[in-house]
């Protein structure tokens, strides 16, 4: 695991915030991952300007939250756990990483039909990831109990920025295919790709903490 990132300096986030703001455009959302920011250096976040987050585990959602909760709007990022679902819908606005018959059974136990959720795709079919496959999305978004809003993927890792545009293009045209408009896409390496591409929200972390 990666150390957590110590010493936030808010002046350090707001710029970093205003420069990717004026790169992406307005229509981008801006979501700054929290999984390694400790819980002490949040509200240097709150201060620097950041409104969205998102948390990859419950139990850190659960603390954090505790802590600053009415000072960010939070999504859930991780890997959703079917057994985790019951407590995690009433505490974010979006889910990012639905994508298993598992979860889809517990999303129609504990959730309202309102509740926003994006559904993973696997667009790159790597065995190591979880997603819906591409074949099988639309099946998948017609068994969905809650408002399915768009899609995320996350794409074969590269230091390459540009291998990841196909995988983002697809994904767009998956999205327009199912009458989709929200695309959780694009990470601190290749954010700048995935505007491009179309990206709704993208998912920062050290571009925006260092």
């Amino acid at each position: 695991m990666a150390d957590l990132i110590e010493g936030i300096d808010p002046r350090v986030v707001r710029a970093n915030l205003e420069r990717v703001r004026a790169e992406a455009g307005e229509g981008v959302r801006i979501l700054v991952a929290t999984k390694y920011v400790p819980d002490n250096e949040l509200p240097s976040l709150a201060d620097a300007g950041v409104e969205l987050v998102g948390e990859n585990r419950l139990q850190d959602l659960e603390r954090k939250q505790a802590l600053v909760g009415d000072r960010f709007e939070w999504h859930f990022i991780g890997a959703l756990q079917s057994r985790k679902v019951r407590d995690i819908v009433p505490r974010v606005s979006l889910i990012h990483s639905v994508c298993t018959d598992s979860v889809l059974a517990k999303l129609e136990t504990h959730a309202p039909p309102e509740t926003q959720v994006l559904i993973q795709v696997n667009v790159a079919g790597e065995q190591s990831k979880e997603g819906v496959a591409p074949h099988d999305l639309g099946d998948f978004i017609a068994r969905c109990p809650t408002t399915v809003t768009g899609l995320m993927t996350m794409p074969p890792f590269t230091e390459d920025p540009e291998a990841s545009r196909s995988y983002f293009a697809k994904l767009v045209d998956l999205a327009r295919e199912h009458g989709l408009h929200e695309l959780s896409m694009g990470t601190s390496q290749d954010w700048r790709v995935a505007v491009e591409e179309g990206a709704t929200i993208i998912r920062l972390g050290t571009a925006v903490l260092r």
